[in-house]
């Protein structure tokens, strides 16, 4: 934006009060925040040492800017940094630096998906590179693994929580190494599995490197599992055996799994795993069949290394997303654990939240403040409080009422505009500009679907029953018109 923004309009700004003594408010504001040693964390563990939590994920959906997300999962991760920033919780996060995102969609003339590439401006963005003793960036190499893989870390400061980004994209790589980091959720399985090795063994190393201690890692999803083979690593490079480092690693881990369908977890053919880990087994002090256990499935007959079964045996507590995905994991792991019950399977469940801040509306937060701070003046900060949410009720609906019918034109309005500009780069294409939302309606009642397109997201469910769809549909006194918005995967036909 800054680099977009023409010098006059800047350079008008400086002489304009007005702008300058809001420019201060806001930035006085923000140093507070971030000089802020005190939140909730401390006011309920005052006396505790340092408890740094390792977070690791694929992707993080922190803002448009940063484009290493997909979908829900990269949401979660990037809400979870957001809130550990305002609750003054001490935790690092590792991730990758994608620098073509996931993918950017076009929708042609015949309704298929055109997946575009654009490549992020890494001068643009807002990272900066992490820097050695040299002063030069930070670049270390993926112990272990041959051929050898070398790692480019760059920061992002998440208000007070740093997330470190890992880059392949360096001279020091081969070729094929370069592009490990281009694209999240590559349909390629072998560039798949190099993706997490780096992640989890590259990821743990660069906090090693980096001299960044931790009480306790949390997976989030499979894909960075591999740290905890590294962190059994390091403690059999000190002499402890391979059962004791793997419970000492296993007590101080979370796992949580998020995909209920067996699509969504990674299985890696054996011979992909001699190929990357055969200096690596040794390490562990253990053989290749023991290692390759750690990964096998006891109910699938398809032969191969499953990452979520392997995360399930390298970590302690395990968590689905919603009361109903734990029933669901739990169902869907219990061979893992044959002797229990299926609501004895050591999966627990944690109802997703989000980062309040970053997903309310500023005239919903104005209209909830005009009612709530009578009461509640610190509203904001103690929203995890349900009495506070009873207040909605106070509200009058018509003022409800008001602001969602003001949003719902804004939305449309967005829309549209989008559409229109899109008119001037495929004039041929009349058709799509209908479909894209030009001829929606404000005053309708409207239905949103924007999933990504897997089939377990069951966008089809709406046409199970025709019959009930046509009365809804074709309603003159109650008109309805439903949006349909989502990115398949390239490799999803």
């Amino acid at each position: 934006m800054l680099k977009e923004i023409p010098p006059e309009f800047l350079e008008r700004v400086l002489t304009n009060p007005e702008y300058l003594r809001r420019y201060d408010i806001i930035m006085n504001r923000f140093n507070q925040y971030m000089t802020n040693r005190n939140g909730w964390f401390l006011e309920h563990y005052p006396k505790r040492k340092s408890l740094t939590i390792a977070y690791f994920s694929a992707e993080y959906g922190l803002h448009h800017s940063l484009p290493f997300y997909a979908g829900g999962l990269g949401f979660l991760a990037g809400d979870h940094l957001k809130e550990c920033s305002d609750l003054g919780v001490p935790l690092v996060a590792v991730g990758f630096m994608y620098s073509e995102g996931y993918l950017h969609q076009h929708i042609r003339t015949d309704g298929w998906q055109d997946n575009i590439t654009e490549v992020l401006d890494r001068e643009a963005a807002p990272i900066v590179k992490v820097l050695n003793e040299s002063g030069d960036q930070m670049v270390i190499r993926v112990p272990f693994i041959e051929p050898p893989m070398y790692v480019a870390v760059w920061k992002v400061n998440v208000g007070k929580i740093p997330l470190y980004l890992l880059d392949t994209d360096i001279a020091a790589n081969i070729p094929e190494n370069r592009t490990i980091s281009h694209r999240l959720y590559t349909e390629d399985m072998e560039q798949r599995l190099r993706q997490e090795i780096v992640l989890g063994i590259g990821g743990r190393k660069v906090l090693n490197d980096m001299g960044i201690e931790f009480s306790a890692l949390h997976l989030n999803e499979g894909h960075p599992a591999f740290a905890q083979l590294e962190r059994v690593r390091e403690q059999v490079e000190k002499g402890m055996t391979f059962e004791a480092a793997l419970n000492q690693v296993k007590g101080t881990s979370v796992f949580t799994t998020h995909t209920p369908i067996p699509a969504g977890n990674d299985i890696f053919p054996y011979e992909l795993m001699d190929k990357y880990f055969s200096h690596y087994y040794h390490q562990l002090g253990i053989d290749r069949d023991t290692f390759l256990r750690l990964g096998h499935h006891p109910c699938d007959v398809r032969p191969g290394f499953n990452m979520t079964v392997f995360a399930l045996r390298m970590t302690q507590y395990h968590n689905g997303v919603s009361k109903k995905h734990g029933m669901v994991a739990r169902g869907m792991w219990h061979c893992m654990w044959p002797d229990l019950t299926e609501q004895e399977v050591p999966i627990d469940h944690i109802t997703n939240g989000v980062h309040l801040p970053t997903w309310l509306n500023p005239r919903m937060e104005s209209l909830y403040s005009k009612y709530f701070n009578s009461t509640n003046p610190q509203w904001q900060i103690n929203h995890d409080n349900p009495e506070i949410w009873q207040m909605i009720d106070e509200i009058p609906d018509k003022e409800l009422w008001v602001e969602h019918v003001w949003l719902k034109q804004k939305l449309l309005n967005r829309i549209r505009e989008r559409k229109r500009m899109k008119w001037e780069t495929h004039l041929k294409e009349p058709s799509n500009l209908v479909a894209d939302g030009l001829m929606l309606n404000p005053s309708v009642l409207t239905i949103g679907f924007a999933r990504r397109f897997s089939a377990y997201k069951r966008a089809a469910l709406i046409f199970h029953d025709p019959a009930r769809l046509r009365r809804i549909l074709n309603d003159p006194w109650h008109p309805v018109q439903i949006i349909f918005a989502g990115k398949a995967h390239p490799a999803d036909y």
